[in-house]
């Protein structure tokens, strides 16, 4: 006898739900259930679910083939049931890339319509031959159409029919329908029957605010009472909670010659600072935490650019490696060139990427460096591809989800890449592909590019930015790539808000197309995007605003504003604890703030948070699903990664959503099969309410051995960004090095000492005479600076005494 149908089911996860619908009383925040009789079950949202119905071809009613790529397929509706007559089996017997899904069908009759926000738990009954499995989501945008959503979960292999639940992401705004269905990427197949889509319909709390009004709307500053001791420029957030600042020389070249490097160790717990043994000159190294949570520091300052202008500022070979459980920092072998400002990428399978920089002989590396986690070493230049480009200066270079970079366009120092500024690199290929639409690329100096949250939504956001060596206003620009689309290409973001700037006599609104540049950017755990600090021209002309970008309205939300200045070498960082913490600010005077700010978002301001009380295990793999506990509801739960910031630049900062299955305080986490949205490492795990209040962050461990081994699932890769517009670059021939500037930090050395920027150009409202120039030095507090040598190119010592902007170079017309 044929089994009958019935949806409505009462397992744990329809008990939680259930018995959040009874009479809840709030006291204190919290939502206290009082029970009662079960409620009825919600509708079932799927048509035809268990794909009893036929439709007009080879497919049931209300359901569609889907996918893409080289494979051989079929499509077979079989009497194979879980229940009643059908059940539909999708096998793949030949891949070389792509899938393929049985899909809810793109229509308005079949595809459920579903509400801005709200969240849904998905089930079905499944039967597969492979690992290499996936839940997938698309959902129709009302402006953009049908679209890819997000992949929720890894389904394990099984021989007899098992049941499998997930729970959406919150629905994201302007989307009507959804479809899904369970891709097949590996050879096997896999056998599904009763589909169920239902609402959630848990009650959402009224926040309580636990500050003023004004700190519960826009958050709060505080300055720590004890500032940190070094001239740090790096922060780097370990997975034991500590913070590492690394100041190395601190930008002074008086410390560079004295052999005086540092490093300091903040605990966050205590408010105390420990001084780290600094074997060598760390200023302007680049940085990257390993799999293992060490972090691989890579080159930094061999020399710093000369008073004649003969050399610039010069990059070692030398790498280390500091390993938080000694707190010490550790040699590595060499790398192949010297990299001043180099980027660093971790990528899918632990390795690390590095670009750009500048050499020991001060010219641009095009050499590509390659860290292999396997062999825990750089790899000779001969074992790396290598494309013999310059990348210029901390490009920021953003990992994709098919193992491909994008370079956003964001990089430190004068112009950016020739073409369009902006490029898909592909190390396997060995080709550079340039994207569109990127705004001013020239203007993008110091600017900040950030991975949207969540990472499966493959977008970037670029913010603000300027030209040390033309020295305009710091922009107001953004610029927001989909790299879902198979043409990639910038469009407009919204203006960043405006603040106030302090041209040298205290701070004042900005005013006409003022923006900033040497702006931070860090990813929230509620979802969205801090962006604070800046300054209005090179090293010079603080900008106090901060504001909250929120990815799905695609808006800046201003709130309250850092009371220390943070431009140049500043940083901005998320603590474990859901603040954001900023240090640093270093002039063209040579001076340097100390002061520590400590950021309360609002969202901290809104009662008692979530409790992850805990965690099964904290070592993960690729496809898992990893059990929690919590203290009351959540909304979502998510990785992210933990900071390596220097200069406005972390391409490795992401969040990774991690789709739920909700069974009472249990919620299991279904991790991502794909190592290139979340690299193998240490992470903060988050779990958030539907107010968007943060739990405290757990720390976990992704990847390793065990998470890259033979028998791991096959990262689920989609086919996007494959039809770009452009042709790949012509690559230039290989060479030893590229030209660069002497003078690329945009600082003239013919005054005062490597750690004071005088300017090469001025600012275009300060007019080209000594007096002119000589009133912005002093406003910009300056001091007394000599000339190096007999040339003044500034005209800034017309008597030719040697000493700047005297009184005697001031009496007459001082004309430049």
């Amino acid at each position: 006898m044929t089994p009958s149908r019935t949806y409505r089911r009462t397992t744990p996860r329809r008990r939680f739900r259930t018995a959040l619908l009874a009479v809840g009383v709030l006291t204190g925040g919290l939502l206290i259930s009082v029970p009662q009789q079960e409620a009825a079950a919600a509708p079932n949202l799927i048509k035809n679910p268990g794909f009893e119905t036929a439709g007009a071809g080879d497919m049931p009613a209300c359901w569609t083939q889907s996918g893409w790529g080289d494979n051989d397929f079929t499509f077979e509706a079989v009497a194979d049931a879980h229940s009643g007559a059908k059940a539909m089996k999708v096998e793949l017997t030949r891949r070389v890339d792509g899938d393929r899904k049985a899909l809810i069908t793109e229509s308005a009759e079949c595809a459920p319509t579903v509400a801005e926000g709200k969240q849904y738990d998905l089930s079905l009954w499944y039967k597969s031959t492979t690992p290499d499995t996936s839940v997938t989501l698309f959902r129709k945008d009302a402006t953009a159409g049908w679209q890819y959503w997000t992949d929720l979960k890894t389904l394990p292999v099984s021989a007899a029919y098992a049941e499998t639940e997930v729970r959406t992401p919150p629905v994201p705004a302007g989307t009507e329908q959804i479809t899904w269905g369970v891709s097949v990427f590996g050879v096997g197949s896999v056998t599904t029957d009763d589909y169920v889509m239902e609402e959630v319909a848990e009650p959402v709390p009224d926040p309580d605010c636990t500050g003023t009004a004004e700190e519960c709307a826009n958050g709060k500053w505080e300055v720590l009472p004890t500032q940190n001791p070094v001239r740090s420029m790096h922060s780097v957030v370990l997975h034991n909670g500590k913070v590492l600042l690394i100041a190395g020389s601190g930008n002074d070249p008086e410390r560079f010659e004295r052999g005086e490097f540092e490093t300091t160790l903040y605990n966050p717990e205590d408010g105390t600072y420990k001084d780290i043994h600094t074997p060598k000159d760390m200023f302007c190294a680049g940085h990257v935490q390993l799999s293992d949570g060490r972090v691989l520091v890579m080159s930094g300052t061999s020399g710093y650019s000369a008073d004649d202008g003969s050399i610039g500022y010069q990059g070692y070979k030398d790498s280390y490696i500091f390993d938080p459980e000694t707190e010490s920092y550790i040699k590595t072998n060499d790398m192949n060139d010297g990299h001043w400002y180099p980027s660093a990428t971790i990528l899918g399978n632990g390795d690390v990427l590095s670009l750009g920089g500048l050499r020991e002989d001060s010219t641009g590396s095009v050499t590509a460096e390659l860290w292999s986690a396997e062999q825990n070493k750089w790899l000779p230049t001969n074992e790396v591809n290598q494309t013999w480009s310059f990348w210029g200066l901390y490009p920021s270079m953003v990992l994709m989800q098919d193992g491909r970079l994008f370079y956003s366009g964001s990089h430190v120092f004068g112009n950016g890449t020739p073409g369009t500024g902006a490029s898909i690199y592909d190390y396997d290929a060995n080709t550079i592909t340039d994207v569109p639409g990127l705004q001013k690329k020239d203007e993008r100096d110091q600017s900040a590019s950030v991975l949207l949250p969540p990472a499966q939504d493959q977008k970037v956001l670029t913010i603000g930015g300027g030209n040390i060596d033309s020295n305009p206003d710091g922009n107001r620009l953004t610029d927001i790539i989909d790299l879902k689309e198979a043409n990639p290409a910038y469009r407009n973001g919204p203006l960043l808000p405006q603040g106030k700037v302090d041209l040298g006599n205290g701070p004042v609104d900005q005013t006409g197309d003022q923006g900033k540049m040497y702006v931070s950017a860090v990813l929230l755990p509620d979802g969205k995007v801090l962006e604070t600090g800046g300054g209005l021209h090179n090293r010079a002309d603080p900008v106090f605003e901060t504001s909250i970008f929120d990815p799905e309205t695609e808006t800046f939300d201003q709130v309250a504003t850092d009371p220390e200045a943070r431009g140049y070498h500043s940083s901005a960082f998320l603590l474990p604890d859901g603040r954001v913490m900023t240090t640093g600010d270093n002039p063209g005077d040579g001076s340097w703030n100390h002061n520590v700010s400590v950021y309360t978002p609002p969202y901290l301001l809104k009662g008692e948070r979530p409790e992850i009380t805990s965690v099964i295990n904290k070592e993960w793999k690729y496809g898992d699903t990893q059990r929690i506990t919590v203290d009351r509801p959540i909304a979502k739960a998510e990785l992210i990664k933990p900071a390596a910031v220097t200069h406005s630049s972390d391409p490795n900062q992401r969040f990774v959503d991690l789709p739920l299955t909700v069974d009472g305080n249990n919620i299991d986490l279904n991790v991502t099969s794909n190592p290139n949205l979340a690299p193998p490492g240490w992470y903060m795990l988050f779990a958030v309410d539907a107010n968007g209040v943060p739990s405290v962050a757990e720390w976990v461990k992704l990847g390793g051995p065990a998470a890259l081994a033979e028998d791991a699932p096959t990262p689920h890769i989609h086919d996007f960004a494959g039809e770009p517009e452009k042709s790949a670059k012509k690559l230039p021939k290989k060479r030893e090095s590229a030209p660069v500037s002497t003078q690329v930090s945009g600082c003239d050395r013919h005054y005062g000492s490597a750690n004071v920027c005088v300017p090469t150009v001025f600012p275009k409202t300060v007019a080209a005479t000594t007096a002119a120039r000589c009133e912005w030095l002093a406003d910009h507090d300056y001091g007394r600076l000599r000339v190096n040598g007999k040339e003044d190119p500034l005209s800034l010592d017309p008597n030719g005494d040697g000493k700047v902007c005297t009184k005697a170079d001031l009496k007459g017309k001082g004309k430049g």
